[in-house]
């Protein structure tokens, strides 16, 4: 469980490397229209360090509709759509029109696990029996076990309803973190191996060691 305060806009407001470190040990919060919380420990993160980043949909200051609640101030949520069938979720950070951001890779479920399951396992005969590190072990599988889509893309994790970010009690002073490349970014050229990766060492729940 997290203590229930929530992150303020200060604590968004640091450059993506930063805050890609921070936020490990922290919980994310899916407020459903049930009133039910879906939350996990975020266990994994890529920074992603905009305009002069070649993996970064802001890349060379980009900005579509798509893109805008990048442009927004920290603690923006900024969810995409990709491959036609999954949702990712980044956290804008930064400052107010510089967009940069941290990808959430993993999280560590412990809150709403009967719904997550329920989520992931749409069309699925064995949903109640996946495995508790198959749930959120990964961006697009934690999009769809805390029901993210594009229509929260632009909330206000400080202030907002559906989405936010919370501290944890127990986790926050017994990090250790692993530091890797991104992953699945091979066509950014020499950004594709930069060290912009992090996760919790010895979590079971990352999306890949």
């Amino acid at each position: 469980m997290s203590d229930g305060a929530r992150w303020t806009r200060a604590e968004f407001a640091a450059d993506p490397v930063t805050l890609a470190q921070r936020l490990i040990g922290a919980v994310l919060v899916r407020t459903v229209a049930s009133g039910e919380r879906l939350a996990g420990i975020i266990v994994e993160t890529e920074a992603y360090l905009g305009v002069p980043d070649k993996a970064a949909h802001s890349y060379g200051g980009r900005r579509t509709a798509r893109t805008e609640p990048m442009y927004g101030p920290p603690g923006t949520a900024y969810v995409y759509f990709t491959y036609g069938m999954h949702h990712c979720m980044n956290v804008v950070c930064g400052a107010q029109d510089e967009p940069v951001a941290v990808l959430l890779r993993a999280l560590d479920p412990i809150e709403g696990l009967d719904t997550m399951r329920a989520n992931r396992g749409r069309g699925r005969d064995r949903a109640a029996e996946m495995k508790m590190t198959d749930l959120c072990s990964g961006p697009a599988k934690l999009c769809q076990a805390l029901a993210i889509d594009r229509s929260l893309s632009g909330s206000d994790l400080v202030d907002g309803a559906g989405l936010s970010v919370e501290h944890h009690p127990n986790t926050q002073g017994r990090r250790r973190l692993v530091n890797t490349p991104r992953i699945g970014v091979g066509y950014a050229q020499e950004w594709a191996e930069m060290p912009l990766r992090w996760r919790l060492e010895g979590s079971r729940h990352v999306s890949r060691n």
